[in-house]
Order: structure tokens, then sequence, then C-alpha cells
């Protein structure tokens, strides 16, 4: 599916505290999405996602926060191209998994359409709908 830009487009508010999830120009509100699933928890499907079938090699993990994570929080995953989801929140919480040797993790899997809007910047958001754009099939 095509994006198409929303003139409308506000970008999502950073407060103090907030965590983001900076890729390249794409920067994600993670606290601000969480709570919006929280708040709409019949838009989100809960699913079980392997914890092998996902990238181990994380460069940033903090090993002494990792004892610290609750693996029963679920992670989020973001289509960051047609049909492709990526780990945005929740690299911890996997790896920790992944050492406890348990199989599944819970996880949302949020569309396009239902991550596109934590994005923190007007210029993210438009290159986002270009960059989404060019990953389509002709």
């Amino acid at each position: 599916m095509k994006l198409k830009r929303n003139k409308k487009f506000i970008p999502c508010t950073v407060d103090d505290g907030d965590e983001l999830f900076p890729n390249g120009i794409f920067e994600f509100n993670i606290t601000k999405m969480f709570s919006f699933i929280e708040k709409n928890p019949d838009k989100f499907i809960l699913e079980q996602v392997t914890v092998t079938e996902f990238n181990q090699n994380f460069s940033n993990l903090n090993e002494p926060y990792i004892d610290s994570v609750d693996i029963y929080r679920p992670v989020i995953f973001a289509e960051i191209a047609p049909g492709k989801f990526n780990l945005i929140d929740g690299n911890h919480r996997m790896e920790k998994a992944r050492r406890l040797g348990v199989n599944t993790i819970s996880a949302f899997k949020l569309t396009v359409e239902q991550h596109i809007n934590f994005l923190t910047t007007e210029k993210a958001y438009l290159a986002y709908v270009g960059y989404w754009n060019s990953k389509l099939k002709n």
C-alpha cells in the first residue's frame, strides 16, 4: 500500500523522560507508542514471537540493565518495509529471554499506519513516506 503524505501530520511530542528509538533520521517516541497501545488494546494484537528468529547482535546493550528487565512486558516490532518488521522496543528483554532459554516472548507488531504517527519530526515523517514508497514492488 502506497503511503500518501498527510499534510496535517503533527509530529509526536517528546517529554522529559520519554524513551525514544532513533534509527537514522527516523526517531519514534516509544513511551507514547506504548501508552497508546495500552489505552487502545482493541486495536492491537498481542502475539508470541520466537526469540531465536530475531537478531541477537545488539550493539548497544547495557549489560547491567539486562538483569533488571521484565521479559513478560511485550516488545514492539514496527513494519519498516512492506511485510518486514524490526524490533524497535525490547532489545534487552529479547536478549534476556534468549539467555534464559525462553522460546517465545509477547510482542506487538505495529503496521506502518499504526506506528508512523509516533515519529518525532515532520522531516522524519516526510522521509519515511518516501522511504516506504521506495520499498514497494512495482
